[in-house]
């Protein structure tokens, strides 16, 4: 029996009717959720991501500022436009389209973003506080993840988790969310990397494997644990001429192999990245959301 496939865009949008309706909410009490994107350069994928953010703002009602700046925009010039618009009351949310250009440090950008505003939860305060349990922004696409599992009813806790990928933006976090006492949390978390030898060794002994790598079809059928769930994170371009951009997406998983022997598997795309976007709204609409209750509190 084949694995069920997971719509992500069906899971993002019925989440994204909820943010909709909080949102305009929020406008008609004078304080409409703004979100400024920042893109520095003309990196294709960056492009159609920021596209695709502020098509996902007009559409449920997110006021959306994008500013983009040529690709030899000094550091200093970014972190000025950025200490402008933590000031802004237009704007609740912040986000610095990745990667920038190698003149410009990642991390100085980064942190000078307020942790008020911090939507993308990148920030130290914001990761920090994830550690400790606090309330704050969780990063977008880890965030993404668990509504997945919230959706099909899978609960980590108790599980052993393997996720391949240590990046700051995915696994990292992830692993932090997973381990967290809680329903969506509790689970056993294995994290592998490119230093990790005998990969299948680990991978095969997940009951959630989650894949983040980068690498096109890593994850072979062998790899993976029958009845096992599947995330499939990774979106890599691949040569085909059949397609008149010349490529296509896949994962880091093999996806017709993999199928075969999951329980459940998200495609790519329509998988985890429309949860990745409805989670940066769901951040804009919170934090819109935080500012009004300030002002009724200082009001009193």
């Amino acid at each position: 029996m084949e694995a069920s496939i997971i719509n992500g865009t069906t899971i993002a949008s019925d989440l994204r009717t909820s943010i909709a309706e909080e949102a305009l909410s929020l406008t008609r009490r004078g304080t409409q959720p703004g979100l400024a994107v920042i893109l520095v350069g003309e990196d294709p994928a960056s492009v159609s991501y920021v596209t695709a953010k502020e098509k996902a703002c007009d559409e449920n009602g997110i006021y959306s500022r994008e500013i983009r700046l040529p690709g030899d925009t000094s550091e200093k010039q970014l972190l000025d436009i950025i200490r402008d618009l933590n000031t802004d009351d237009q704007i609740h949310g912040i986000l610095v389209q990745l990667p920038l250009p190698e003149h410009i440090h990642d991390e100085h950008i980064i942190e000078a973003i307020s942790p008020e505003k911090d939507v993308d939860g990148f920030h130290p305060v914001s990761l920090g506080r994830m550690l400790q349990g606090q309330s704050t922004f969780l990063p977008c696409t880890p965030h993404g993840i668990i509504k997945i599992l919230e959706a099909i009813e899978f609960s980590p806790s108790g599980k052993h988790v393997v996720i391949l990928g240590r990046s700051n933006i995915v696994g990292k976090p992830l692993a932090n969310m997973l381990l967290s006492k809680g329903k969506w949390g509790d689970a056993t978390v294995t994290v592998c990397h490119s230093r990790t030898p005998n990969l299948k060794d680990h991978t095969i002994q997940a009951d959630l494997l989650i894949a983040a790598v980068g690498r096109p079809k890593l994850v072979t059928e062998e790899m993976v644990k029958p009845g096992a769930v599947v995330i499939d994170v990774g979106t890599n371009r691949v040569p085909d001429e059949s397609k008149k951009s010349g490529f296509r997406l896949v994962g880091d998983v093999d996806f017709d192999a993999v199928k075969k022997k999951a329980k459940a598997i998200t495609p790519v795309p329509r998988g985890v990245g429309p949860l990745t976007i409805t989670m940066l709204l769901f951040n804009t609409v919170q934090s819109a959301k935080n500012t009004l209750e300030k002002k009724i509190q200082s009001s009193r």
